[in-house]
């Protein structure tokens, strides 16, 4: 099923109009600053992983989604997982004001001098595994339909379309169960897409483009 944030071939939602590169600041309101922050801070608590932020995104209605902005769905995942996950009550969204702290909850908060260093790190997504990777490149494979209720990264675009393995990446976390907090290690491929295979009925005559999309395979049949 096509989620609400799933807009990737979609037509009738107006047309893009993109600011100049130039011009276009970071943040267009300071409390888009705050949101940024509040969520990569509250992140560090180690309560939820980046496909758990998004997925939390994801699940509020179609209607909302749409009608927020970027940042306003941040904002709502943030608050979802925050209740959810026990760290803020309704009544504290209510009254505004803290009834517990982090180290009661036996949390250490992120601090302000830790900052630079942690978000320079990073960190990698890549994982050991005993699979045998099922394809390689140069093989054709055909991106599966069904799609189970939940996070995934398959763009719908995608769906029931054949394209060509150009790479293997090694195996990496697998989003889709990891928003489930089931961490797992799936192999990962970067595929070829001829456009008229995606878009048969809207490409130019004459007109046949690549489009490169990373699927893990699970995702995948062969051909």
């Amino acid at each position: 099923m096509r989620g609400s944030h799933d807009l990737g071939g979609l037509e009738g939602l107006g047309s893009i109009s993109p600011e100049a590169e130039s011009s276009e600041p970071v943040f267009h309101a300071d409390w888009e600053k705050r949101i940024f922050a509040l969520t990569l801070a509250v992140g560090f608590l180690g309560q939820w992983n980046l496909d758990e932020s998004r997925h939390a995104r994801e699940r509020q209605s179609p209607d909302d989604y749409l009608r927020h902005s970027y940042y306003e769905n941040w904002w709502v995942g943030l608050k979802t997982l925050l209740l959810e996950k026990g760290l803020v009550s309704e009544e504290e969204f209510a009254s505004g004001q803290m009834q517990s702290h982090a180290s009661s909850l036996g949390l250490s908060a992120l601090q302000a001098d830790d900052v630079a260093g942690i978000l320079l790190k990073g960190g990698s997504v890549e994982m050991e595994t005993e699979k045998r990777p099922r394809f390689k490149a140069g093989d054709r494979v055909r991106v599966r339909v069904e799609v189970a209720a939940g996070h995934t990264r398959i763009p719908s675009y995608v769906r029931g379309r054949v394209g060509v393995i150009e790479r293997h990446h090694g195996a990496h976390v697998f989003a889709d169960r990891n928003a489930l907090r089931h961490r797992e290690a799936e192999h990962l491929y970067s595929i070829r897409f001829a456009s008229r295979e995606i878009w048969a009925d809207k490409t130019q005559e004459g007109a046949n483009v690549g489009v490169r999309v990373d699927l893990w395979e699970p995702h995948l049949d062969p051909v």
